[in-house]
């Protein structure tokens, strides 16, 4: 076993540190506060290299492999989870679906809106189909060398500011998750519309909508994989997105913990640092076991996948384990801080609003339960 992280990954990780202290961190809190996407930052993430980090190689992108993916996640998130999670939905989450199922022309035709400093969006969840995928109800009809698709999804990560989409859909609804499909949708075609902007508890600054698609017309070679492949590109890249969650998570509880230690350090009470106080020490402590335990779950969930080995239960290790600690970390560095921790001149209160989404998106904290638990009794 050798944790060090490659010289690569290592670069990776100082260019997404340096970006957030410089560029993320003296402005999220104004962005959240405002409940304003941070569309000045993404011009500055392309050009740093940050928002095509799931860019393939050969198809103009850098070719990170998934554990540098997951450190310079981790760092993004420590800046801001809402800019972190806006990177992560586009070249990653959106774009798994083409790198599990899209052929050559696919691929170059997707990757180059994403290198053009452009954003993707993905899209399957829908009002009454959020973990039972297979109740989604937006339909795809094959009419001559088209399909046309209608429907609606909600609570779409870069809905409203994305220049294409990964869309899941169903040619029959008769066969429920057999009858799903997945298709390119570019934004520009007639009839794709952004609907209602989410006004969330956290992550504020990350655009969150509906996006309804009224008799959407593309050509059949916009369909990933064939038909029926849907349920399965689906579930594949859940697991392959799960770890980036969980290294979002693990962003925001170190950037939570440092806060708290910070504080704890300087905060005077019965005239000492309340640092010495062996409530708050123990505090912290637990904070850095859970952070670090986290951390290693994500690094070997993605080595796991670079590997080419089985990794689905670990994605799911990961992403529970890393959710639960994020909010856990993030409630007792409000505690350390006492009332200034409740008060949002004070970042604590950002990120433990924050972390709730960690145990809910890609798959709730009860549904990682359920696959792990699946395996083990399989």
């Amino acid at each position: 076993m050798n944790f060090l992280l490659t010289d690569e990954q290592e670069t990776m990780r100082q260019v997404a540190r340096k970006f957030a202290e410089q560029e993320i961190m003296p402005v999220a809190l104004e962005y959240d506060e405002k409940n304003e996407f941070h569309a000045e930052l993404i011009p500055k993430l392309f050009e740093a290299g940050l928002l095509t980090v799931g860019v393939p190689e050969e198809y103009g992108g850098p070719g990170i492999d998934t554990v540098g993916q997951a450190v310079v996640m981790e760092e993004l998130s420590r800046g801001c989870a809402a800019v972190a999670t806006t990177v992560a939905a586009s070249c990653l989450l959106a774009a798994d679906p083409v790198v599990i199922a899209g052929n050559h022309e696919q691929k170059q035709r997707f990757f180059d809106v994403l290198n053009e400093g452009k954003l993707a969006a993905f899209c399957l969840t829908e009002p009454g189909a959020g973990s039972d995928v297979a109740s989604l109800k937006t339909t795809a009809t094959l009419e001559g060398d088209e399909y046309v698709i209608n429907g609606s999804k909600c609570f779409i990560t870069n809905g409203g500011v994305a220049d294409i989409f990964t869309v899941c859909a169903s040619v029959d609804r008769s066969k429920g998750h057999k009858g799903l499909c997945f298709f390119i949708v570019e934004k520009n075609r007639p009839g794709v519309s952004v609907g209602k902007k989410e006004n969330k508890l956290g992550i504020r600054s990350s655009s969150t909508t509906d996006v309804i698609f009224e008799n959407v017309r593309i050509p059949k070679e916009n369909l990933l994989g064939k038909e029926g492949d849907g349920f399965k590109i689906a579930m594949q890249a859940l697991d392959m997105s799960r770890p980036m969650v969980a290294a979002l998570a693990v962003g925001v509880a170190q950037a939570a913990m440092e806060y708290a230690t910070k504080y704890a350090k300087e905060r005077i009470a019965f005239g000492k640092p309340i640092a010495v106080l062996q409530g708050i020490q123990f505090m912290l402590a637990e904070m850095a076991m859970q952070i670090e335990a986290a951390r290693l779950l994500v690094h070997k969930a993605c080595w796991q996948k670079d590997a080419g080995l089985p990794y689905s239960v670990l994605s799911s290790l990961s992403k529970g384990f890393a959710g639960d600690m994020c909010m856990k970390v993030t409630t007792d560095a409000v505690q350390v801080l006492g009332g200034y921790g409740y008060i949002k001149e004070y970042p604590v209160e950002k990120y433990m609003r924050d972390a709730k989404i960690m145990q809910i998106y890609e798959g709730t904290s009860q549904v990682q339960r359920v696959v792990i638990a699946g395996n083990m009794l399989r």
